[in-house]
């Protein structure tokens, strides 16, 4: 399986970027796609998730309102739709996937997930 992540840029605060991750080698029908970012010298941190069968979407509370995760599950693609962007939202923004079920908060680490992309880089000015 491999994910191939795009739509990272620069933007002003305020404005908004839209993530593309596709995943190829295999169809995805159940478990999860998620989005990480990863802020220069701090740990990876979840972002916001969605469920390929249910369509369920979980968000960081840090994006709630302003980011939304989709899917199309034709193209096997997810997509993170990102507006009134924030400095700190600048980080590398990585896509990750799990083909199996997944429950609770294990949803929002890292860990849990098998495959990911190569990351696309965010940058948002003031």
């Amino acid at each position: 399986v491999q994910l191939q992540a795009s739509g990272g840029g620069l933007a002003q605060a305020g404005g908004s970027l839209r993530l593309s991750c596709t995943a190829s080698g295999r169809t995805f029908s159940s478990g999860i796609m998620g989005w990480f970012r990863q802020p220069p010298g701090k740990e990876r941190e979840f972002v916001a998730a969605i469920s390929w069968s249910e369509g369920r979407t979980y968000y960081a509370d840090s994006v709630k309102g302003r980011v939304t995760i989709s899917r199309d599950s034709g193209k096997n693609t997810v997509y993170l739709q990102m507006d009134s962007l924030k400095p700190e939202d600048t980080s590398v923004y990585y896509c990750a996937a799990r083909d199996r079920r997944i429950v609770g908060g294990a949803r929002f680490s890292p860990t849990q997930y098998d495959y990911w992309g190569q990351g696309t880089q965010v940058t948002v000015s003031s």
